[in-house]
């Protein structure tokens, strides 16, 4: 077994959800799932399959955020996953829609952050091992850390 860390590109202004799922309707019905909840979101979504042909299938309604996340899921090269780009929305707008389609097995992480992915490669193909998600902690918040961090979520909107 050989392990690698493949770095995705996350476009400016963008988010990433990266998951595991198993079955060819996946991209259709995240899709769905992500246009019925964020509908003025931008999106492009990539799934791997892991038998028959072994395409990357795409769907989204942004061309830029659907060339990145098939480019995104090419370099990973790791069967049954999936990549969402999205724009206008937080992933935790449409978490709970994608982890509820039925195809999804699980996710690795929303984020905004620089991504590593740590994949492993046997004869049989790749998997994600797990992610890297940003940086290092660099120490513990101090009370004005906590004042910015609530006004910042008051300035979203989720919290009064």
């Amino acid at each position: 077994m050989e392990f690698e860390t493949v770095r995705l590109e996350i476009p400016q202004d963008s988010n990433i959800i990266l998951g595991q799922s198993h079955f060819i309707k996946t991209a259709e019905d995240l899709y769905e799932a992500i246009a019925g909840t964020a509908p003025k979101s931008r999106f492009g979504i990539a799934f791997s399959e892991a038998s028959g042909p072994c395409l990357v299938r795409c769907e989204g309604n942004d061309q830029e955020l659907i060339a990145a996340a098939r480019e995104g899921s090419l370099s990973l090269g790791c069967g049954h996953t999936f990549i969402i780009l999205i724009r206008d929305a937080f992933p935790i707008n449409v978490l709970n829609a994608v982890k509820a389609v039925q195809e999804v097995c699980g996710i690795f992480c929303a984020t905004a952050n620089p991504l590593e992915v740590v994949v492993a490669a046997t004869e049989l193909g790749r998997g994600i091992m797990g992610v890297i998600d940003g940086s290092s902690p660099k120490g513990a918040e101090t009370a004005a850390d906590v004042a910015e961090r609530r006004g910042m979520l008051r300035k979203f909107g989720y919290k009064l």
